[in-house]
């Protein structure tokens, strides 16, 4: 059985969320979200990796939240939105294969479902211009069939893009 990307991130979020709000260890949480997708390896690989390097990476990237909602205050910002913008950064900066449009939209739609009236919005503005800064500071890699590889690496700090194969 194959599952869709979207199915895989909302299992994944779910687990995020199950962390978040319990004193449950890792594995469990695992078994009891992430390993209903045991029957499709590529996804229940992918889902466990995203869960995993959000984890690792959540002091980094709330970093980056927290700059970007300088407006806002961190603990304010709804857990379900929070939790979409860490998995979305994430997927951004570990995952070259995803394009970045993909990864936002399915952010977008995932916060429609899961969460408050306004959080789309919210969700695809933060992301909108996380992704503009990490273009900016070259920290966006992105390659493979259709996606453009971003480096900021000229004397005058000009962007340019070369489609990769």
């Amino acid at each position: 059985m194959r599952y869709k990307r979207r199915l895989v991130r909302e299992k994944t979020l779910q687990a995020l969320y199950a962390l978040e709000l319990s004193d449950d260890p890792v594995d469990h949480i695992l078994t009891c979200t992430i390993d209903q997708l045991r029957d499709d390896k590529d996804s229940h690989a992918f889902a466990r990796l995203l869960f995993q390097k959000c984890i690792d990476a959540k002091s980094e990237i709330d970093l980056l939240i927290r700059e970007q909602t300088a407006n806002w205050e961190f603990d304010r910002i709804a857990l379900i939105d929070k939790l979409l913008l860490r998995m979305t950064i994430t997927e951004l900066m570990y995952f070259e294969e995803i394009p970045p449009k993909v990864s936002i939209n399915e952010a977008i739609e995932i916060a429609k479902r899961f969460s408050t009236d306004k959080s789309s919005q919210f969700v695809n503005g933060v992301l909108d211009a996380i992704l503009e800064r990490l273009k900016k500071e070259n920290k966006l890699r992105k390659s493979g069939r259709g996606l453009i590889n971003i480096s900021v690496n000229n004397a005058r700090g000009e962007e340019t893009k070369n489609k990769t194969t």
